[in-house]
């Protein structure tokens, strides 16, 4: 019987899994596009220029689905508990709240984007390159607070499918558009830029129809005052900001890497950036594997069931292993040749072949500790894991400054690498005092 629901659990985190690694894997490949595009008609400069941009757009991106992520645990144990009419209102409600909050944020981030990227000491030679790109894409934030919103409110129904659709058509539209505006009218960055706002636009506008469609709860009611009552914004709240800040530091933390990675020069802030790229895709299994392990937990709990809780954490540990491994295995041998897909030289790609025979075995690392994590998320466990993730962010910074004589410009990758060991050390500890003082 115990074996049944193991392999019950383990289709079922599959199923939900498999079409957000599909989604993540296109929304790497159009963000891969504005690099692979831009690198072979505009040059390395250009590529590394749009690399450079990465952390400061994290700051904003990462807030939002930090948020975003909390809220889709909580509406998916109001799914699990049958209260989807409390669902539909914490949706129409935030999605308002994140476009205004994003709305307000693009318009000085137009034009201030150069000062933040010359805070972040970016070359000189990228500079106006790099500025000429964030100034158009702050306009795709409150496109993209809206879309996070609905994909939380979809994935806690258990419909995983929508936003890989909507990345499908965001892909389609971003790719067409960076051909017409990079190598066909040469806009540059600038045009790759553009490319990625109306995908933007294109991917929020069908998550919205498509919610509208199958799901009638979700139907948009333009009533504020039913919107914003029954404490409902400070329940939303209480769940979305412990990891909203956790995830803001984060972002705050890479602008001070994204910084220190800049003083090893142009060749390594294109080889680390670019890997960062390659990375990023490779991972995504990974992490939408900890999201599914979020999302059924929270669902299980919603429906007071804790005994499958506890088995979806056992299984979701055991298939995070295979794949992390599986992982590894791929990219140590194909890392460099990936890196040079994207135009760079024989130095860059070198750099970034020894970026991935440094982090790639501990892949595992970073998967287990995403699958117990998940769990505790799942849970509602959320302020000890945002704790957890600010405590390892402070010992990569500070690991990386202090082992650069040791590893060059690899501490990079060892510092990263350590820190997601000390993760999997405290939230292992989190787990077992949540068992010994509470009995689950």
């Amino acid at each position: 019987m115990e074996q049944r629901a193991g392999k019950s659990i383990a289709r079922e985190l599959f199923s939900f899994s498999l079409p957000l690694i599909l989604s993540g894997v296109l929304q790497q490949l159009y963000n891969w596009a504005d690099a692979f595009i831009v690198g072979h008609v505009e040059g390395e400069l250009a590529m590394g220029a749009i690399g450079a941009t990465t952390a400061a757009v994290n700051l904003f991106i990462t807030a939002m689905t930090g948020f975003t992520l909390g809220l889709n645990v909580l509406m998916a144990q109001l799914h699990g508990a049958g209260e989807d009419s409390r669902l539909a209102g914490m949706l129409r409600a935030f999605a308002a709240i994140l476009l205004a909050v994003f709305a307000a944020i693009a318009l000085p981030g137009v034009f201030l984007a150069g000062e933040l990227l010359e805070l972040l000491d970016t070359t000189p030679d990228m500079l106006p390159l790099s500025t000429a790109y964030l100034s158009v894409i702050f306009l795709g934030l409150p496109f993209l607070g809206v879309y996070n919103v609905y994909s939380a409110a979809l994935r806690a129904l258990g419909d995983s499918r929508a936003p890989f659709l909507a990345v499908a058509v965001s892909s389609a539209v971003n790719v067409a558009l960076d051909i017409l505006l990079v190598a066909v009218i040469p806009l540059g960055v600038r045009g790759a830029a553009i490319a990625t706002v109306f995908s933007q636009a294109a991917m929020t506008v069908f998550i919205v129809a498509y919610a509208v469609k199958k799901h009638p709860p979700l139907r948009y009611k333009l009533r504020l005052r039913g919107m914003m009552g029954g404490g409902m914004v400070r329940e939303g709240v209480r769940f979305g900001l412990p990891p909203m800040i956790q995830s803001s530091i984060t972002a705050v933390g890479s602008l001070f890497l994204q910084s220190y990675m800049n003083s090893f020069g142009d060749d390594t802030v294109t080889a680390i950036t670019t890997a960062y790229r390659v990375d990023t895709i490779i991972l995504l299994p990974i992490v939408n594997l900890g999201s599914a392990v979020a999302t059924l937990t929270a669902q299980s709990l919603g429906a007071r069931d804790g005994g499958r809780a506890k088995r979806i954490l056992r299984v979701g540990l055991a298939m995070m292993a295979a794949v992390s491994l599986t992982l590894t295995l791929i990219i140590i041998p194909t890392g460099g040749a990936l890196i040079a897909m994207f135009g760079a030289g024989g130095a860059v790609v070198a750099i970034g072949r020894r970026f991935f025979a440094c982090i790639a075995p501990f892949y595992v690392v970073i998967g287990l500790s995403t699958a117990v994590r998940g769990h505790l998320e799942g849970r509602g466990d959320m302020v000890c894991s945002s704790a957890v993730g600010i405590t390892a962010l402070a010992v990569r910074i500070a690991l990386s400054y202090a082992l650069r004589g040791v590893f060059g410009n690899m501490t990079i990758a060892y510092a990263e690498a350590f820190s997601w060991a000390l993760m999997l050390c405290l939230y292992l500890l989190r787990l077992l005092w949540l068992r010994r003082r509470r009995g689950y």
